[in-house]
């Protein structure tokens, strides 16, 4: 395979990513690609270095090749797998904007982003291959149009692309910090300050496989979240989030790690009585902006706060 010939995201195929190994003693492969990609399970990346998809200075490598500072690692991730069994499902979505190219929808809590082993049907995908039955591409696919994630029980603003020319554009407006995504949260406590930045890489939590934690800085992947202060009140406070990187439960883990955990988090969270009953975490992406991928308009959503995030902010108003 010619890796030079390949751009970031594969011309469509796939996925090309190269990154250099920066640490200063050696590594194995495979345990430095663990830290670097912990959405990829270490079966899966074991699978990739075997199939020959894992160089190190263009030249083939094995898993326990040693990693020293310098040397330049490609890593080509194939596409996902077709699904055959993914059907369209008929489903009421908000949809705040559409249009040939793209859809901006307000998602809502509970609903899961796109199919998983286990989880094959009722997701966002099955519900926009119900509404968008010529989306080029979607057929068969795993993530058919799916530009960022919102977690199961995170509601809010998500955009997806109804063309690979969109969705190659906003992957990288998104990557070069193009694209802005804003997310209110309530918290646990008050924070000793009225703004400020969470810096911290993120991994898998080295004891339970289900969860994330910031980790050290030599492993995981670096993660930057900008917060605000809106309102507090008593043992709770209205949080702004604002994200410069995508991990995975990014916003979740840094609070957590700052000992302010969201409110509801099944996770991360404190299990203490809440002022009513919740879901899932008290975590809204009620903003994104973006330029539009075919005609360079400049375009800003917003998304209303869901029922039961108004419910606690007048449960928790009225106790404090």
């Amino acid at each position: 395979m010619d890796f030079n010939s390949k751009n970031l995201f594969g011309e469509g195929e796939g996925e090309f990513i190269e990154i250099t190994y920066k640490l200063t003693l050696p590594m194995r492969l495979d345990r430095w690609l663990v830290s670097q990609r912990p959405e990829q399970s270490r079966s899966s990346i074991k699978n990739f270095i075997n199939d020959g998809l894992v160089l190190i200075n263009y030249k083939s490598a094995k898993a326990k090749t040693p990693l020293r500072k310098g040397d330049n690692v490609q890593i080509w991730l194939p596409p996902p797998e077709p699904l055959s069994y993914l059907i369209p499902e008929p489903m009421d979505l908000d949809i705040l904007f559409e249009d040939d190219d793209i859809i901006v929808i307000n998602k809502l809590s509970g609903l899961t982003v796109h199919p998983a082993p286990g989880h094959k049907s009722g997701t966002l995908v099955n519900g926009l291959l119900a509404h968008c039955q010529d989306l080029p591409g979607i057929n068969g696919k795993l993530r058919p149009g799916i530009v960022h994630r919102l977690d199961k029980d995170t509601s809010g603003c998500i955009v997806v692309a109804k063309s690979q020319e969109a969705l190659v554009n906003l992957q990288v407006q998104i990557k070069n910090k193009i694209a802005s995504r804003n997310y209110l949260a309530v918290i646990h406590g008050v924070p000793s300050s009225v703004e400020g930045t969470i810096i911290g890489n993120i991994g898998r939590h080295p004891k339970d496989r289900k969860k994330y934690a910031v980790v050290d800085e030599n492993s995981g992947r670096y993660a930057c979240t900008h917060w605000k202060l809106i309102e507090n009140f008593g043992n709770y406070s209205l949080m702004s989030f604002k994200l410069d990187t995508g991990r995975t439960h990014q916003i979740r883990v840094h609070c957590a790690h700052i000992n302010h955990p969201i409110v509801g988090d099944p996770l991360y969270g404190r299990c203490k009585k809440l002022p009513c009953k919740l879901d899932g975490q008290a975590l809204h992406a009620n903003a994104l902006g973006f330029i539009h991928p075919i005609s360079g308009k400049e375009m800003n959503f917003e998304a209303e706060l869901p029922v039961i995030f108004k419910k606690l902010l007048r449960k928790i108003k009225q106790i404090n």
